[in-house]
């Protein structure tokens, strides 16, 4: 496939909906100098109109007069941040969207509101295509995780409701309710699926399908899914006492949904962000999973003292996200990664250890900036 080259950043909401629609259609990147002066317009817009961030650049000595000429030297909030503060260009009351995060580890949710749902729908859909369904099939979609009517704050489930919508074939089922994972109502209905032929995606988080595999043996069950189903795995364990390698964890879902680990995909988004990154379709044979995400979508690995690390080399993840046009773009995680030639590959979240770095830095940056 040939791919061309954008000479122009775009600058509307219906610009960036252009671009994605182009990459989504046929693979067309953005150049690093159209990135760079999109991603200094969007942080110039942030900067003035996103009043919590402004005060968190300015005690960084960042401002409207002394403003960064490289995207990699906008200011990265902490994803904490969404915890604390309402970060958003606009009045939060005419959001389309307020996704919240679970809250396992503080008690408290983090809030990211959206103006539009254009841009999520429109980013989501077309990162999923192109990971998930280069095949192009209608699957039926078997989310192990609540519906969105039932966790109307969730964005996995509002992913999966909008992907089961506009990508399968109307027999989507949803196994969490509350703190109950639906096991026999599961059973059953992958049960009907493959009786009839159906090719299946099931999507969940780490340890609700970990969960669901200790149910499954318990009760000796094991499938044999049509060729063509996969399995989309995302979240991690993220502090969890139950908790497995990733390589052991796929072979168990191999062997008892009777698929290839290669069509085990893990996707890595997050509540902050509006894209998403996922397994590139290379290192899916592979033991490391390399995460590539759409070139609106750009991401460094810095140091404890915010410098880039070489190849290789363990750091902290920062994701820069223009999507993220009307809250914060660029976001600083507690998540660990080494980079390679054509992505990085995730290593686990920080510890008390590696917290005396930049992470904890930018925490005690925002706390004074509040």
């Amino acid at each position: 496939m040939k791919v061309g080259r954008l000479t122009k950043p775009p600058v509307a909401k219906d610009d960036l909906l252009a671009l994605i629609a182009q990459w989504h259609r046929a693979g067309m990147t953005l150049s690093s100098d159209a990135f760079n002066a999109l991603a200094l317009q969007t942080f110039e817009h942030q900067l003035r109109h996103n009043a919590p961030y402004q005060k968190f650049c300015a005690s960084l000595g960042v401002t409207a007069s002394a403003l960064p000429s490289r995207w990699q030297d906008i200011p990265p909030v902490p994803v904490s941040a969404f915890k604390d503060a309402t970060l958003t260009t606009f009045e939060p009351q005419s959001a389309e969207l307020r996704f919240e995060t679970s809250g396992t580890t503080s008690g408290r949710p983090g809030r990211h509101y959206m103006k539009t749902s254009a841009l999520y729908r429109a980013a989501l859909t077309a990162g999923f295509d192109r990971a998930m369904l280069q095949d192009h099939l209608r699957l039926r979609y078997l989310n192990v995780m609540p519906s969105w009517l039932d966790k109307p704050h969730s964005s996995l489930s509002y992913m999966m409701q909008t992907i089961a919508e506009q990508r399968g074939d109307g027999g989507d089922g949803w196994y969490v309710r509350g703190e109950e994972l639906l096991v026999d109502a599961f059973i059953s209905d992958l049960d009907a699926a493959i009786s009839d032929g159906v090719v299946v995606c099931i999507a969940g988080t780490a340890f609700g399908l970990l969960n669901l595999v200790e149910a499954l043996d318990r009760c000796g069950k094991r499938f044999a899914l049509r060729s063509g189903s996969r399995i989309m795995e995302t979240g991690g364990f993220k502090g969890r006492s139950k908790a497995i390698e990733r390589g052991d964890f796929y072979a168990l879902l191999s062997q008892r949904f009777g698929i290839p680990t290669h069509s085990i995909v893990a996707e890595y988004g997050m509540t902050e962000l509006t894209s998403q990154y996922y397994d590139s379709l290379e290192s899916r044979t592979q033991s490391e999973r390399v995460k590539t995400g759409p070139p609106w979508l750009a991401w460094r690995i810095v140091d404890a003292a915010g410098n880039d690390v070489p190849p290789g080399a363990r750091g902290m993840l920062i994701h820069f996200d223009l999507a993220n046009r009307d809250s914060v773009l660029a976001l600083a995680t507690d998540d660990l990664a080494y980079a390679l030639e054509d992505g990085f590959v995730l290593c686990g979240r920080v510890t008390e250890a590696d917290a005396r770095g930049c992470s904890l830095d930018a925490e005690e940056l925002w706390s004074r900036a509040r």
